[in-house]
């Protein structure tokens, strides 16, 4: 099939698909308004967390971001909840999987046009298309077709970009019970292999490619490599159901990276954005002895899990897509509370003792969703702990920070 064609044969437009907001069946209980740091803010007329700040600082340009919401918010089609602009139904003008691809495919064929001309140019236009499917399948709900869809360009859109800017994209095959994963090896341009590697172990909604920044601004000047794993139940792991045993899937390929020539098995970093941290936090405690250190941002190790009163503040889109990973197609606060009482990492008998991994997290002030507590309990826990507090204003400023702190340390644990 020509790569033109790929998105024509997408979004069919005779099937009337499930709308993203209706695929949770809930009885809701509570309703929250935040602000956070990473995840973007709730507004009370959007579904979806709107998050301009970090879509900013992955490059999507915020002019473009003003565009599509502005198109989504002007629609008149069908929506299942009147009050809320985003959920208009089918793949249709309004719908928030249409407008963000339809931007994104804009791009998409900037980039095929430029892909003789100018191959530095094209790549980036790929990048930008690859953002843009990520916010339209964002949050990546279990059974959302569309969503699937745009993922699909998103990947497609990443790899396309690999094969023009400067640095190496290798998709790995790693061997875990239940199949096959597939997970994403960035090569730095600088150095030469087997490099000092980062095992990201990112959030719940969020793909491999979103932390491409991170890679490129921070990592691999650095002359270190990262390989993204999809958390279970999300992207090339949505296979696998995520448990309490959150790092099942990591901990098998960290076990095989001794069989990737690129990758120096003695020398890796696990780190850990948002729920990411709890698996990369087990590793440390599971798999230390493979680990020169654990690395965590934002990190829901415990709080989250155990509080009430935290969990009300939570937006609903944010407790949809917690239950869609646990496969809870219809929930309540307090199925939901019961649930994820197994998840934290104190209550499993790790965290609170002595872990032999050294470990530096990543606090941001005001977090609902981590408050410092967390990044405590991570540190002092730690043969080796460090504690990086971010405040919450000016908030890319200061995560370039926070961020470059965090991969000095990261540096200091590969020499």
């Amino acid at each position: 099939m020509p790569k033109a064609n790929l998105s024509e044969v997408l979004f069919k437009p005779s099937f009337k698909h499930p709308e993203t907001s209706t695929l949770v069946k809930r009885v809701v209980q509570t309703t929250a308004s935040i602000n956070s740091p990473l995840d973007g803010e709730t507004q009370s007329n959007w579904y979806r967390m709107i998050n301009k700040t970090v879509w900013a600082w992955r490059g999507v340009d915020p002019i473009e971001v003003e565009e599509v919401l502005s198109r989504i918010a002007a629609s008149t089609n069908e929506r299942t909840d009147n009050l809320m602009l985003d959920t208009v139904v089918g793949y249709r003008g309004g719908n928030w999987i249409y407008e963000w691809a339809k931007q994104g495919m804009h791009w998409q064929k900037e980039a095929l046009d430029l892909a003789c001309k100018d191959p530095a140019k094209a790549g980036r236009y790929w990048l930008k298309a690859c953002h843009l499917y990520s916010i339209a399948s964002y949050p990546h709900l279990r059974g959302d077709v569309l969503a699937q869809q745009a993922e699909l360009l998103a990947d497609r859109a990443y790899r396309e970009a690999a094969s023009y800017l400067p640095y190496e994209l290798k998709s790995l095959e790693f061997k875990v019970e239940g199949g096959t994963l597939t997970g994403f090896l960035h090569l730095p341009q600088t150095g030469t292999g087997p490099y000092p590697t980062v095992l990201m172990c990112g959030g719940l909604d969020n793909l491999q490619s979103d932390y491409h920044q991170l890679f490129r601004q921070y990592l691999a000047p650095q002359g270190i490599a990262m390989l993204c794993v999809d958390l279970p139940s999300i992207g090339f792991s949505s296979k696998w159901t995520l448990t309490e045993d959150t790092s099942q899937l990591h901990r098998q390929v960290l076990n095989q990276l001794d069989q990737v020539p690129w990758v120096d098995h003695q020398r890796v970093v696990a780190l850990g954005i948002r729920f990411g941290a709890n698996v990369a936090v087990r590793l440390g405690y599971l798999e230390s002895r493979r680990l020169r250190g654990v690395a965590c941002v934002g990190p829901i190790v415990h709080d989250l899990f155990v509080n009430k009163d935290n969990q009300r503040l939570t937006p609903m889109v944010y407790r949809d897509t917690i239950a869609s990973r646990l496969k809870l197609d219809s929930t309540t606060d307090n199925v939901l509370h019961a649930e994820l009482s197994r998840y934290s990492l104190k209550n499993q008998g790790l965290l609170g003792r002595g872990c032999p991994a050294p470990m530096c997290s990543v606090a941001f002030e005001k977090d609902v969703f981590s408050p410092l507590s967390e990044s405590k309990l991570i540190v002092s826990s730690a043969c080796d702990g460090k504690l990086i507090s971010v405040a919450s204003t000016p908030l890319l400023s200061n995560l370039n920070s926070g961020l470059e702190q965090l991969t000095g340390w990261i540096k200091q644990k590969l020499c």
